[in-house]
């Protein structure tokens, strides 16, 4: 079932078309990969799934983006609600100034919970979701900038999913990290499947093979390809994909 359906979109930036008829399904409870070499429009494509790129002046979007069958283009829809709905995790850890408390408890203090005890539990269970509560219960108070950067990675994971999102969105979340850091946010994004749908860019296509159920390539503004991971992976449809993935292209 598809959590969200892209139909035709196209993206400008003022009169400058980056991304051009693109059409895809994202799946509920599925990890979706884009792929593809850098300035391909990955990272502009996952902006346009939660309108952040509204926030950039002279940008503009036509076709459809489907959210359980409702365009979030529509002149009706609530930006507030639709991020809340839509979250996402940016390319490099970005924690907040505060505690670790306080990063978690942000979202839900924005939305209005003000009981101590209502967040502690929030905060608790997000933290547990992003398995970190256990390297971090006894220092709840301390700065978050005492983390690493792969505990930084899964606060920012545990803070975007304090609000209950429906869809994360992950801008290369792991190419900050080392490799034992990005094992741990790898293995994250498997067990979050269950309760999210999970949208990912990445650079590395060893990482898409391994987290994703689905891939989507992107060349130039385009949507070259879509599939399933291992096929894509294995016997990809286009020969422009192929060179991709096997190093002849990009």
């Amino acid at each position: 079932m598809e959590k969200i359906q892209v139909n035709h979109l196209d993206f400008y930036y003022g009169s400058h078309l980056a991304l051009s008829d693109i059409s895809i399904p994202i799946r509920e409870h599925q990890i979706t990969a884009l792929i593809g070499p850098s300035g391909c429009g990955k990272s502009t494509f996952l902006r346009c799934l939660n309108r952040m790129n509204d926030t950039i002046r002279g940008t503009r979007v036509t076709g459809e983006v489907l959210l359980d069958g409702q365009d979030i283009y529509n002149r009706n829809t609530g930006v507030f609600e639709l991020r809340k709905r839509v979250g996402m995790v940016f390319q490099r850890p970005n924690p907040f100034p505060q505690s670790i408390f306080s990063n978690v408890a942000f979202g839900p203090r924005v939305l209005g919970l003000g009981n101590r005890n209502e967040l502690a539990h929030i905060v608790e269970e997000s933290l547990r979701g992003a398995v970190l509560w256990d390297e971090v219960k006894d220092k709840l108070h301390e700065d978050a900038f005492s983390l690493s950067l792969g505990q930084q990675q899964r606060l920012c994971i545990a803070r975007a999913i304090a609000v209950k999102p429906e869809v994360i969105l992950m801008d290369e979340p792991c190419s900050a990290l080392d490799p034992i850091a990005t094992q741990h946010i790898e293995e994250l994004m498997r067990a979050l499947k269950a309760d999210y749908t999970i949208v990912i860019v990445t650079h590395n296509m060893q990482q898409a093979a391994r987290v994703s159920d689905f891939t989507g390539f992107f060349w130039m503004g385009k949507l070259v390809e879509f599939d399933v991971t291992k096929s894509m992976f294995t016997r990809p449809s286009q020969k422009l994909t192929e060179d991709y993935i096997t190093g002849r292209a990009g």
